[in-house]
């Protein structure tokens, strides 16, 4: 049997939560012709970006995670606003996360961040020689705090699962299997 494309008849947005809309598709299968209904999450794409001092320090941030309603130790990364440039987003959230200035990003590839549920991308990106140039500019509903971590320790973080974040996991490890 070869997998083929399901053709999408049907699209109800059932709920726009601000960040991302939840879209109830309806598909027809093209090996029985019936219909089916899926749940996706649609979002805008998303950044990540691996910024790395001089000194060779990933600067991290540490934050609030509602989901899991844990303190994450994480890069900086975001949504990409309409638009905006994913490599241009990806800047403007290390500064506004931490208050350094990436220049030069090179990019790390994009993945699908869950192909069952989100149509989206994530763009990923490393910029070295990253400078501290201003305060943290978080919105009232963010709080970031910085770690600079030596990059010879972010592969321990990563298997002790200290960096558990699937998305950064994800992003540093590429990196590291490309430096």
């Amino acid at each position: 049997m070869t997998i083929k494309i399901w053709e999408k008849t049907a699209v109800q947005e059932i709920a726009d939560c601000r960040v991302v809309k939840v879209l109830e598709n309806t598909c027809q299968s093209p090996f029985t012709g019936k219909d089916h209904t899926f749940y996706v999450i649609d979002s805008v794409d998303w950044v990540n970006l691996v910024p790395i001092t001089a000194d060779n320090e990933l600067v991290c941030i540490r934050q609030y995670r509602h989901g899991t309603e844990e303190i994450t130790l994480e890069i900086p990364g975001g949504m990409v606003d309409p638009g905006e440039e994913p490599m241009v987003a990806a800047a403007r959230e290390c500064l506004e996360e931490t208050g350094y200035r990436a220049d030069n990003l090179e990019s790390l590839g994009a993945i699908t961040p869950n192909p069952a549920l989100f149509p989206n991308r994530l763009h990923t990106y490393v910029a070295w020689d990253v400078s501290l140039v201003g305060e943290i500019q978080n919105t009232a509903s963010e709080q970031t705090e910085v770690t600079l971590v030596p990059m010879l320790e972010v592969p321990d973080l990563l298997v002790r699962g200290e960096i558990n974040h699937a998305l950064v996991a994800a992003t540093l490890w590429r990196l590291l299997a490309t430096t």
